[in-house]
């Protein structure tokens, strides 16, 4: 439900958070619809960026811009090359928590977070004197304990999300709140910051632990 016409806006019942969370679960589901059979036309590709602009332009959720400014780079010349297709077919997939293997929505098991904010291709990391914040909740176990296993490789800890800060590690635990607008402020502030040209690199908690294990 989108209040285009703000026929609703008056009423009690009126809810402008609502009506958001519905149009970005709608996005969600139209980008699985359209990336059921395995491939994306031009013509999908248009209309995901025209229902964009009408329904969420609004918004000034990191995520959400992320694919509309893939979706625009695309688009731009006029185009969805094949290499375009594969890629957006890829980002649709991982926007909408789906597995990269399956053709239909129905053949996936929903799996979140969705990666969209991860940094591609992924960083190698270093740590020696790089800062290091982490979100969310980490499938190795505390946190004290994931930021002792950064100090003894020589890495140190920020006490927030900065310009300062090389890396933003999201756990694995407890982060499907991506998908939706009130995903966690570190997240958002990060995505931003990276935009804006700093060098802070978001990455997962899959990817920081095989930096640690292999």
């Amino acid at each position: 439900m989108v209040d285009l016409h703000r026929e609703f806006q008056n009423s009690r019942m009126f809810h402008q958070a609502r009506i958001d969370k519905r149009s970005v679960d709608a996005l969600i589901g139209l980008a699985a619809g359209v990336a059921a059979d395995g491939q994306i036309n031009q013509q999908e590709a248009e209309f995901l960026e025209s229902w964009i602009v009408t329904n969420l332009a609004h918004l000034t959720d990191p995520v959400i811009n992320l694919l509309y400014r893939r979706l625009s780079d695309m688009l731009a010349d006029g185009v969805l090359d094949a290499e375009e297709s594969v890629e957006l077919l890829s980002t649709l997939r991982s926007f909408a928590g789906l597995s990269a293997v399956g053709l239909r929505a129905t053949d996936n098991a929903f799996t979140s977070p969705t990666d969209l904010p991860l940094c591609r291709p992924l960083p190698e990391l270093e740590w020696n004197g790089r800062l290091f914040v982490f979100t969310g909740v980490m499938a190795y176990g505390p946190r004290k304990d994931c930021e002792s296993l950064v100090i003894a490789r020589g890495g140190q800890i920020g006490s927030g999300v900065s310009k300062k800060i090389h890396y933003l590690v999201i756990g694995t635990i407890g982060n499907d709140q991506w998908l939706h607008s009130t995903y966690g402020t570190k997240i958002k502030k990060a995505v931003e910051l990276r935009d804006a040209g700093a060098p802070i690199a978001i990455i997962s908690e899959e990817h920081w632990q095989t930096a640690l294990f292999g």
